[in-house]
């Protein structure tokens, strides 16, 4: 059978792919105002909430900009997944029973009928994750011992990119242990490491001292929202007393803020005399024993000239020769 290509015939197909076209072109239209109606509702909420809320800026920020994200995916899908059944039934497709599928198997059935049972355990993980407001878009966060900054929150995934740069992707029903570095504020902690013959006091006043010039200057001055908190002697270490402090931050300010410190840390110690020590061991011979002092003393020359005058005798002596050779050269003799 030969498939006449008139106008005539032409015609019907020609209006359906038009149609078609149309709904992707609405689709794509409605996605895009849909995307910056929900930008601006977002913007309206953050103010209303930095009016009756007393979290900081930042952590309404954090919230909002999740949320946002979520609802700007969740529209996009539901605008697309519309338009795609209107697309097949203008194709011709028959979608009733697709549609009657959907209807009375349920979510559950889909779930048990395709192996979707992971896929339903990740997203329904990934609710709690946002409506606990566990963590956020922006937060730094430890999952599954995985450290990095949280740069999705999908409903079924969150996405982390760790300091090298390596993107680490979690299933959201997967995540077992989750620790937010970052929520409200953050410390830094010192394990500040000084030789046990240092004054542990004049330490910890030079640590104060320090930090107290760190909050006069910019950016520290609003990086740091508390004076450092020394929490005194916290251990004996092999070569070290160990001398623990902490400074509170704004939310991932805390490394910033760490690092300067113990530059300006350094080199007060080596101004002043402080010993940052090394690992070394210490021999004692008993309680009453005294230091035992090692002196070096260069050798004469003379001593220097008899030594080497030795090793070059051995080096220049013969060897003596076996038994077994000195009998055969008699022998030939």
């Amino acid at each position: 059978m030969q498939f006449p290509l008139t106008p005539e015939a032409l015609y019907p197909y020609f209006l359906k792919l038009v149609r078609i076209c149309i709904i992707l072109l609405i689709a794509a239209v409605a996605a895009v105002v849909l995307q910056k109606l929900i930008r601006g509702l977002r913007v309206r909420i953050l103010r209303v909430m930095q009016r009756h809320a007393p979290t900081p800026d930042i952590e309404l920020e954090k919230r909002a900009a999740t949320l946002g994200g979520i609802l700007r995916k969740t529209a996009a899908v539901a605008i697309w997944a519309v338009a795609s059944v209107m697309a097949l039934k203008e194709a011709g497709f028959d979608i009733a029973p697709i549609l009657a599928t959907l209807a009375t198997a349920g979510v559950a059935g889909l779930a048990i009928g395709f192996g979707a049972q992971n896929l339903v355990r990740d997203v329904i993980a990934g609710l709690f994750i946002l409506l606990e407001n566990q963590i956020r878009v922006n937060d730094v966060a430890v999952i599954n011992g995985t450290g990095g900054l949280v740069e999705e929150i999908n409903l079924r995934t969150t996405v982390l990119r760790g300091l090298d740069g390596t993107v680490h992707i979690f299933p959201n029903g997967t995540i077992e242990r989750l620790s937010n570095m970052t929520r409200e504020y953050s410390y830094y902690v010192f394990d500040i490491g000084v030789a046990y013959k240092e004054d542990t006091d004049r330490v910890s006043q030079v640590v104060r001292e320090i930090a107290e010039e760190m909050m006069q200057e910019d950016p520290y001055r609003d990086a740091m929202l508390e004076p450092i908190e020394v929490l005194g002697v916290d251990k004996f270490a092999d070569s070290a007393v160990v001398i623990k402090a902490r400074v509170k931050t704004r939310p991932i300010q805390q490394w910033m803020v760490g690092r300067e410190m113990n530059r300006r840390m350094k080199k007060k110690f080596d101004e002043l005399g402080i010993e940052i020590p090394f690992p070394h061991q210490s021999l004692y011979f008993g309680g009453a024993s005294q230091p035992i002092k090692v002196r070096m003393e260069p050798l004469a020359r003379e001593e220097v000239a008899r030594i080497v005058r030795e090793v070059l005798g051995e080096i220049e002596q013969p060897k003596p020769r076996p038994a077994a050779e000195t009998d055969q050269a008699r022998r030939g003799a």
